[in-house]
């Protein structure tokens, strides 16, 4: 991603001349690039009231002095979020019982085909797969999902998914990174397979983990590049809607909702910012259970 954001950051004219459309102040994107987490300051908040510290009377904002909070949706609705069992977030312990879960699945190396015992190696604290032939261990890495939030008139267009999970419910264009691509090139390719729409990407908006499935979520902003888009293998619909009329309570992923939940809070404050989060999904919940969550380690730069 650091690489994505460096080559970004090279046409800072462009990027600067977009956000200038929403602030006077513009907005520096190499800063972002270059810029540690350590050396900053950034906010923390929930999802209502993100991004600005005035808002409108619609939005309230809420605080905490902690570092997780308890977050709820930013569109007028009855919509809200949930919490994990007991009233608690995931924890690093939880994540690691949940690797140890995965691990015992390898039953065969994926490089000899010998059977697998599943311990601790030396010097790691989670259980692994480990070849009683050759040795290796499998390690297991988190999936990268890269895709665009695209912006045309005022408008944001979404997919409706023709595929599981989430059947028939709309989403951000968005899927799997492939080998050999960066994250803004794989963006701009599920773009096109799934809305066949061309774009170009204007800056990074959102990386948002969910470790109780093993992803990270890369989210730029983009724009088309010609007004034409249409429906991919992959959807059944393609829309541009108006902030207000989002189908908030149709969104496939908790993933959607959190992204455009941002987006809609910096439209509203007149600046983008660029937002990290950890989305907790409470376990045993299904993908289009989209309210179970909490966004924790929300930082906004």
């Amino acid at each position: 991603m650091l690489k994505a954001i460096q080559i970004l950051g090279s046409s800072s004219g462009f990027v600067s001349h977009h956000w200038k459309r929403h602030t006077s102040a513009g907005f520096s994107f190499v800063a972002i690039s270059i810029k540690p987490l350590s050396s900053t300051s950034p906010s923390r908040s929930c999802l209502r009231g993100v991004a600005t510290t005035s808002t409108s009377s619609s939005f309230l904002p809420m605080s905490s002095s902690t570092s997780r909070t308890h977050c709820s949706s930013v569109f007028p609705s009855s919509v809200r979020s949930e919490s994990n069992p007991g009233g608690t977030s995931s924890s690093s312990s939880s994540v690691a019982v949940q690797s140890a879960g995965n691990a015992r699945k390898i039953n065969f190396c994926q490089w000899c085909g010998g059977a697998t015992k599943h311990e601790i190696p030396d010097g790691e604290e989670k259980i692994r797969a480990i070849c009683t032939v050759c040795g290796k261990i499998a390690y297991q890495n988190p999936k990268m999902v890269v895709g665009c939030l695209i912006e045309h008139d005022n408008k944001v267009l979404l997919c409706k998914r023709k595929i599981q999970p989430s059947y028939d419910l709309w989403t951000l264009p968005a899927g799997y990174m492939e080998i050999g691509e960066s994250a803004a090139e794989g963006a701009i390719r599920e773009t096109w397979e799934e809305a066949n729409a061309e774009v170009e990407v204007i800056s990074p908006f959102a990386q948002l983990d969910i470790p109780l499935i093993g992803q990270t979520y890369i989210i730029f902003l983009a724009k088309l590049k010609k007004p034409n888009f249409s429906p991919g293998p992959e959807s059944s619909e393609c829309q541009l809607f108006a902030l207000d009329d989002i189908p908030i309570n149709s969104l496939a992923f908790s993933s959607m909702l959190v992204s455009l939940n941002l987006y809609v809070e910096d439209v509203k404050a007149g600046r983008f910012k660029f937002h990290y989060g950890t989305i907790n999904k409470r376990p045993g919940t299904s993908p289009s259970d989209i309210h179970a969550f909490t966004l924790d380690y929300h930082m906004q730069l």
